[in-house]
């Protein structure tokens, strides 16, 4: 799957650059701030690494507020609601493939400050490598807007993420490459019709 890896995230680089200079753009003159936003995340073994996103958020928006996004985050700036809602901050983790940090399959990397709530069992889902997409990130891609009122912290610990992690030790049990690759297909397709929306 490396190599596979390697090769898909260098010719996308490669293709989307035209994109990515666009946006880079976008995001300079649409609030003050860097073009991208690292944050650090879990990855294989439990190792922290810094994934690669387009900033979507106001500068130090980390600083100000929680790891997860909730519904009506005003910390989101205009060309951060389009960037999200067509799942383009996400583009700048293939960089992140490129490094060797993620897969383009695999359990979505998690914030340190939740992965410390993993029981021994979910905590299997740091023997592979993180992915940019993931069962859990499809079928959870608009969750954002399940995380509202005041107890939404609570929420997410106590429910999405389990069952998120749940999906991504299910799908680890029966992984292949034709599933990998059924796996990106749907996700083009989710992100493609969202986009028509």
């Amino acid at each position: 799957m490396r190599i596979i890896d390697l090769v898909a995230s260098g010719l996308g680089i490669l293709l989307l650059s035209p994109l990515f200079i666009v946006t880079a753009v976008l995001i300079k003159f649409g609030a003050p701030g860097p073009v991208f936003y690292r944050a650090v995340r879990v990855g294989k073994d439990g190792e922290p690494f810094r994934i690669y996103k387009f900033r979507s958020m106001v500068m130090g928006a980390d600083k100000s507020g929680p790891g997860i996004t909730t519904a009506d985050d005003c910390r989101i700036t205009p060309v951060g609601q389009f960037l999200r809602k067509a799942k383009m901050d996400e583009l700048p983790q293939l960089l992140n493939v490129l490094r060797g940090e993620m897969s383009l399959v695999g359990p979505r990397p998690e914030d340190p400050r939740y992965v410390v709530y993993y029981t021994p069992i979910q905590r299997q889902v740091l023997r592979v490598r993180p992915g940019i997409t993931s069962p859990a990130s499809l079928r959870y891609r608009d969750e954002a807007a399940l995380l509202t009122g005041s107890d939404w912290e609570q929420i997410y610990i106590e429910h999405i993420m389990p069952q998120k992690l749940a999906l991504e030790l299910a799908y680890l049990q029966q992984r292949t490459l034709l599933t990998d690759l059924r796996l990106i297909v749907l996700t083009l397709w989710a992100v493609i019709a969202r986009g028509n929306k």
